[in-house]
């Protein structure tokens, strides 16, 4: 039996970040991960899906350069080359958290954990099982492609996002079930390699959670490219067939039947909380997620639970913040808890999405008098420059006192892009805070100076 000042079980961006704060504070820690450190993050999300993405950005480049005034011939992609590379970041990312673990004397038990009391954990690692003591716990187990009656993987024809990003020729034709980050990330991705992607959405737009004005920007964007995008459609059941499968379809008016090579369910996620033992404990658990409070503790105060298990949103980024709360709370540090009002969402696609705080809609629901300030790439020196003239700045202010609330960036670069509107509303920057720092000359980012400047009715250069 081993004994731990704490115990993280789970090795994704949540986990070894947790793991790694504890160790910090000066704690005897241990981490338990059946599968590879990093999680989905590393090894089956974040990264490896955006080492894809950038190897489209780059043959559509290529496709392209003739607009930079050269001439590139007898394009050709080796499509496995292609998926290696993206398998070759992920394992050394992967090795580069296992050196992190041995550099803060943090113990990797590989296995499987399951919570036996408030202070134990039972870990399987084929036939041998042993239990590890810790003082504080905390759950960090992620989640798994979501699935639904008659809409589930076979991994052949109907596949998860896994399987797709292992695919080693592109698809003739796809089927999209979902316009998520997700969905839309691949369906650039595929498009681009020249596979006919259709995208299919329950909801009335794509990116049904972004700001309206940037799910239509978007949509524009990916029909110029040629994909098909079916909105406001439920799909009853897909049928899996030798070499394609088939999406019945329903919506008010028709019921039909869409035929492709694969089809990819990205359709969201759900938290990994069975056989944890969570119930036994009497963890409390809330629409299919633990339950926490500011500082991710659960009803059982020395267990803690972060990331994806804890519901929505389901970004690696928050699971991270989350790690560090729960890592000094649990230590007893006098930590302040996560502003979930200021959570940046990105998607990777091009053009890219990033945004954070409330959207148009959201603000005028939410009562408040606002005023708009709105910027476009095609006016940006550096956008032409560039050739990356597609999107705009759109950030939402308080009328009465020029609050930033909301800020939606759609753009080559958008995802780099929102971190200063993350520190801005931070800080509780005002239009007047935006408009006045000088932004340097030329670059995407003077954008948000403009939109700023915009929402006052003084924007210079549009």
């Amino acid at each position: 039996m081993s004994r731990f000042d704490l115990a993280v079980l789970g090795g994704g961006p949540g986990g070894y970040v947790a793991a790694i704060r504890g160790a910090q504070l000066g704690q005897k820690v241990c981490i338990i991960e059946k599968e590879k450190l990093g999680g989905v993050c590393l090894n089956w999300g974040c990264i490896p899906t955006k080492a894809l993405i950038k190897n489209a950005e780059v043959y559509s480049l290529i496709k392209h350069s003739e607009d930079y005034g050269i001439k590139v011939q007898n394009i050709s992609v080796d499509f496995k080359k292609n998926v290696k590379r993206s398998r070759d970041i992920s394992q050394r990312l992967s090795k580069g958290i296992e050196f992190l673990m041995k550099k803060n004397n943090i113990e990797h038990f590989s296995g499987t954990g399951r919570l036996k009391s408030k202070n134990s954990i039972e870990v399987k690692n084929d036939d041998k099982a042993y239990i590890v003591e810790a003082e504080k716990i905390i759950i960090a187990t992620g989640a798994r492609p979501k699935t639904f009656p008659g809409l589930d993987f076979d991994s052949k024809n109907v596949i998860s996002s896994k399987d797709a990003m292992l695919l080693t020729t592109p698809p003739k034709d796809l089927i999209i079930i979902g316009s998520g980050a997700i969905g839309v990330e691949f369906a650039y991705y595929f498009s681009e390699f020249g596979t006919k992607v259709h995208i299919v959405e329950m909801m009335d737009r794509i990116l049904p959670n972004e700001d309206q004005d940037v799910s239509e920007e978007v949509e524009k964007n990916f029909k110029k490219s040629g994909m098909k995008i079916s909105k406001g459609v439920r799909v009853s059941k897909i049928q899996s067939m030798k070499q394609s499968a088939k999406v019945f379809l329903e919506s008010e008016e028709i019921e039909k039947i869409i035929k492709a090579e694969k089809v990819l369910l990205a359709v969201g996620v759900t938290g990994n909380i069975d056989n944890l033992g969570l119930r036994d404990l009497g963890i409390e658990i809330e629409t299919g997620a633990i339950k926490v409070d500011n500082f991710n503790r659960t009803n059982i105060e020395n267990i803690y639970a972060i990331g994806d298990v804890c519901g929505p949103p389901w970004l690696a980024h928050v699971a991270s913040a989350e790690g560090h709360v729960a890592a000094e709370h649990s230590a007893g540090i006098n930590v302040a808890p996560i502003d979930y009002a200021n959570i940046p969402g990105c998607t990777y696609c091009q053009p890219q999405v990033g945004s954070l705080g409330m959207t148009e809609e959201e603000a005028i629901s939410a009562g408040f008098n606002i005023k708009i300030g709105k910027f476009s790439f095609q006016a940006s020196g550096k956008a032409m420059a560039v050739g990356s003239t597609t999107g705009f700045v759109k950030l939402i202010f308080d009328k009465k006192y020029g609050e930033l609330l909301g800020a939606h960036i759609v753009g080559s670069e958008a995802t780099e892009m929102i971190a200063e509107l993350g520190i801005a509303k931070a800080l509780e920057a005002t239009w007047d805070d935006l408009s006045m720092t000088v932004h340097a000359h030329p670059t995407l980012s003077e954008a948000i100076m403009e939109a700023a400047m915009d929402a006052q009715g003084h924007s210079i250069h549009q």
